[in-house]
């Protein structure tokens, strides 16, 4: 029997979702959790091993037909180690070989990732920037994250570390990051961090009901909102005239504001970065959704080209 299967995972700050995939990248079935029920990293990790044995044995797959297991983390990746250097947003973490550590728990070959490289990854391949060359997809959540694809390839950098966009300083007297910086992008338009300012002054519960008085045109959820895509702008307005890309995908939770985030967004853009790449500059909702990290950490693995 050939290896049909795939085991995709993406392991966010909020939740963590473990994909079953066949070859061609269609999920047959998925596990969904919360990250932060797990107080440990060992508890965390024994969780994943118990869920992708679960799945597994839930549609009768033995570990032989599993061409491998590809996870995609929110922090510092070394791929090619197979090390997590370290969680912004996840304490507890710290240079922890997470490769061979489910490899020797499931007995499945594992490659890890930082999980919005293979968010990129996945958009490039198979959602919104399909026929993009240079593009640059972000991921707006518990925290800010940026995959990079320059010249149609997945760019980590020489530490593999490239795309950290959400820890781009946006102000240096800003307040603490959980990078340990200050003033970082992210303490700005993390998805925390605007639903403590909007608590400030309306009664809502989660950024969704933020967006549905902006939608009834709220004038307070609607500075906020603009004051979010303000920011981002002003963050990318330095990327697009660093890399030049061709295509911006935006993704995420925080992303569901849609235009009265990216209307700022491009306004910023427009009068701050340079011309041309300004005007090349495209920016597109991701298409993907939830589905975008585990179809991209299965993409680690994918030999087949459906």
């Amino acid at each position: 029997m050939g290896k049909n299967f795939i085991i995709g995972i993406d392991l966010g700050g909020t939740n963590t979702k473990i994909g079953l995939l066949d070859k061609c990248l269609n999920i047959k079935d998925r596990v969904v959790f919360s990250t932060k029920e797990f107080k440990t990293k060992n508890l965390l990790i024994e969780a994943l091993c118990l869920n992708i044995t679960c799945l597994l044995d839930k549609h009768g797959i033995k570990k032989s037909s599993v061409l491998g297991i590809g996870i995609g983390l929110p922090g510092p990746i070394d791929s090619a180690r197979g090390i997590a250097h370290y969680f912004p947003n996840i304490p507890g973490w710290r240079e922890v070989p997470l490769s061979g550590i489910i490899r020797r728990k499931t007995g499945i070959s594992t490659l890890i990732d930082n999980d919005v490289n293979l968010i990129a990854l996945a958009e490039f391949k198979k959602g919104a920037g399909i026929g993009a060359v240079n593009m640059l997809c972000l991921t707006l959540g518990t925290g800010v994250g940026a995959g990079i694809i320059l010249g149609g390839r997945l760019y980590r950098g020489s530490s593999f570390s490239a795309g950290e966009v959400g820890h781009v300083p946006v102000n240096e007297f800003g307040p603490k990051c959980g990078c340990g910086s200050n003033g970082c992008l992210e303490s700005y338009i993390g998805n925390q961090h605007i639903l403590n300012l909007a608590q400030k002054s309306l009664k809502i519960k989660n950024l969704e009901e933020l967006t549905v008085l902006a939608r009834k045109g709220n004038k307070e959820a609607l500075s906020i909102w603009h004051r979010v895509g303000r920011f981002l702008g002003i963050a990318l307005s330095g990327v697009v005239n660093l890399l030049n890309p061709d295509l911006i995908v935006i993704g995420g939770g925080v992303s569901g504001a849609g235009s009265f985030i990216f209307g700022a967004t491009r306004k910023v853009i427009k009068a701050r970065a340079m011309s041309p790449a300004k005007t090349i500059a495209k920016i597109a909702r991701a298409k993907l959704g939830d589905d975008a990290g585990i179809i991209g950490a299965a993409l680690l693995l994918s030999e087949n080209k459906c």
